[in-house]
């Protein structure tokens, strides 16, 4: 905690109680559920299961697992911290910036499935498209996001629960991800789509609870009346430097439009470049890739946006108070980046009930998001590392038990990082606003490998490179000439990382056009990509007690679904790409700009308007991804349960249309090709 604090609002035992308690107990559950998945709902976990859940996820839980992934710690943390600095802006600005990229990126998951149907990550089309050298510059960017994405989830999760337990940081550094790799050690991709659901709801329920609290039933705030009451006094004590007329109520905030700059730029590369949302894309029936996506960053937005709305304008109101932990000192900014203003706002909005069910929050945060990190970066390890240069035959069985070393040792280097991290100061809000300069150069040349048939190898290859060097150098020359010195605090300030964010994403608009006029025009023709293939399972589905003959069932039931969903993907590309456009337009534009321009400063029946909208949103949200999933597999559930309850007998192996195979293949034969046959529908693969 501060310096300036009472001391923890918890015990160290209530820490590590939730940390291994509700970690285990949680740990166990999933283990059981996969367990109970296996025996009562026929599922195999092959190598394919493991790494795609067989790619039949339907769209709801693909909203929750989308929303529950993008919930970061730093979702949570650092958006109520730019509350807490800007006032009512920055909600917003972390909420739009980084809600387009989940809206835009349903696009891109669309064209993923469609033009690379078995691929296990979008790595491997890179490779399949331009061969090594552009494969190793995306892997190396791939694993720098998930690192970086990794490092801020612990050491924002850390700094959080050592603020209000006392529990030490390094301990829980190594102790919150022992029960994620449990659990998706057994369970895999499908573990982390139910983690995913579960901890989304969980989060979403204290969410609404402090909102309610904040604005209806507390002693100490208790309207939104109250709560403007307040900030207009903490305005006039402490103005904004930036802001309209120094106030917390205007969307008029230069601080704040930059680091909305930093964030819709550093945001494009942790989803663009994230194995995992490529991932959950593959994972999704072709179906329900398009809605999932959609919805889940529709849902998402209220997430950053209400808890910031509540918890960082609480924490204005409430600093003058004895209640709360700093007083009668305002925050640092040390523990501002640290991520500090959600926790304190709850402590002194709710006591220790506050102080448990941040605790909670953060930890379950940390935990569904760490857990698709996980299956992230063993499947790269695996599929694009080990399958791909080391033993490109390597059965089923073999690539599980690559996944699961790689999960390993992951989790530990990601621990021994975080504790340098920890001794040397560098917060969760640091490596938010530094991890666009080193990874978003590869964005835009990402997105041309799966858009535009013309970009050659060597811009793949060598774009992100230099864009990243530019970046890095354009970072450090504006920290020099601002600060003079080159130190944690000067290179962390918005200037430096507007400069260096900015530099990373549109470089490659530069370097591309030169690669392309010393390289030539390339005429790719999507072919390789839809001949990757998926992995051998038959031993594992033997081992299972599949038949033979049931085995090539369904296979052959995979290869009939092919042309059905083809067409099905096509008409979902024109529906995304007209539908994600109109929507980032109103999230970036229609709705905020007027706003900013006007300089309009909330009056109290505005605010009151602002936060309404927030709480209808959040419980918009709950319905799309908390009672929507349990509906949409309602025949499932009840499928499961009756057979537990005996009440149905189980029917092993199950064929249906739609479900995956075991070691199919979803490509068209070269046969179908030649012949023109009018199911495979092979010219919508051509731009």
């Amino acid at each position: 905690m501060s310096s300036n604090s009472v001391g923890p609002a918890l015990s160290q035992g209530v820490g590590y109680g939730v940390v291994l308690g509700v970690g285990a107990a949680f740990a166990i559950f999933m283990i059981s559920l996969t367990h109970i998945l296996k025996r009562f709902n026929n599922e195999v976990q092959t190598s394919e299961m493991f790494t795609t859940a067989g790619r039949s996820v339907k769209s709801g839980l693909v909203a929750a697992a989308v929303a529950s992934s993008w919930t970061w710690a730093a979702t949570l943390l650092q958006s109520t911290g730019v509350c807490y600095r800007y006032g009512v802006s920055g909600p917003f600005w972390y909420a739009s910036g980084a809600t387009v990229q989940i809206i835009l990126f349903a696009t891109l998951a669309i064209t993923l499935k469609k033009r690379a149907p078995n691929a296990h990550t979008f790595l491997e089309a890179i490779r399949a498209r331009y061969g090594a050298p552009a494969h190793f510059t995306f892997i190396f960017f791939g694993l720098v996001t998930n690192i970086l994405v990794s490092l801020m989830l612990i050491a924002g999760g850390a700094a959080a629960i050592n603020a209000l337990t006392g529990m030490h940081g390094v301990a829980a550094i190594f102790l919150m991800p022992i029960p994620v790799v449990a659990y998706t050690f057994i369970g895999g991709i499908k573990a982390t789509f139910i983690t995913d659901y579960i901890h989304g709801a969980a989060v979403l329920i204290i969410i609404i609870t402090f909102a309610l609290t904040t604005y209806a039933t507390s002693e100490y705030l208790g309207s939104p009346g109250a709560v403007y009451d307040l900030l207009v006094e903490a305005a006039t004590n402490h103005p904004v430097s930036g802001n309209r007329d120094g106030s917390y109520l205007t969307m008029r905030s230069t601080g704040g439009v930059t680091f909305f700059v930093i964030n819709i730029v550093g945001n494009f590369g942790t989803v663009f470049l994230d194995a995992g949302y490529s991932q959950k894309a593959i994972a999704a029936h072709p179906v329900h890739a398009l809605p999932g996506y959609i919805m889940g960053g529709l849902a998402w937005f209220a997430i950053p946006w209400l808890t910031a709305t509540t918890l960082g304008l609480s924490a204005l109101a409430l600093e003058s108070s004895p209640r709360f932990p700093t007083y009668p000192n305002r925050m640092t900014d040390a523990e501002v980046s640290a991520g500090l203003a959600l926790p304190y706002a709850a402590v002194a909005l709710l006591g220790q009930g506050g102080a448990g069910a941040t605790l909670v929050v953060v930890f379950l945060a940390v935990t569904s998001s760490f857990n698709s990190e996980l299956i992230a970066v063993s499947s790269i390890v695996t599929y694009d590392v080990y399958r791909a240069y080391i033993d490109p035959n390597a059965s089923g069985k073999k690539l599980v038990w690559m996944s699961h070393m790689a999960m390993i040792v992951y989790a530990v280097i990601i621990c021994l990082v975080s504790v340098g991290l920890w001794y040397n100061g560098i917060s969760m809000g640091y490596m938010y606003l530094l991890m666009g300069v080193l990874i978003s150069a590869a964005v835009i040349p990402a997105t041309l490998t799966l858009m535009w048939k013309g970009q050659n190898k060597w811009a793949a290859t060598l774009s992100p490179i230099l864009g990243a060097i530019c970046a890095i150098v354009a970072w450090l020359v504006t920290a020099s000439r601002t600060c003079g010195v080159l130190d944690v605090t000067c290179t962390g300030s918005n200037n430096p990382m507007l400069a260096g964010n900015l530099t990373a994403l549109l470089s490659p608009i530069i370097f591309v056009p030169i690669f392309t006029l010393i390289f030539g025009l390339d005429k790719y023709d999507w072919q390789s990509m839809l001949e990757i293939r998926q992995a051998d399972d038959h031993e594992i589905a033997k081992d299972a007690g599949l038949s033979p003959e049931a085995i090539l069932e369904l296979e052959r039931v995979q290869e009939a679904d092919w042309a059905a969903e083809r067409k099905k993907l096509d008409r979902a590309f024109k529906i995304a790409s007209v539908t994600t456009v109109l929507l980032a337009v109103s999230l970036l534009v229609l709705w905020p700009m007027p706003l900013y321009g006007s300089g309009y400063i909330f009056s109290r029946e505005f605010f009151t308007g602002w936060v309404v909208v927030g709480i209808i949103w959040i419980f918009c949200s709950f319905i799309a991804i908390v009672i929507y999933p349990l509906w949409e597999s309602r025949v499932t559930l009840a499928k499961v349960i009756s057979t537990m309850l005996g009440l149905r007998k189980p029917n092993f192996p199950t064929v249906v249309a739609g479900e995956p195979a075991l070691s199919g293949r979803a490509t068209p034969t070269e046969e179908e090709r030649k012949n023109g046959d009018e199911k495979i529908d092979s010219s919508s693969t051509k731009v």
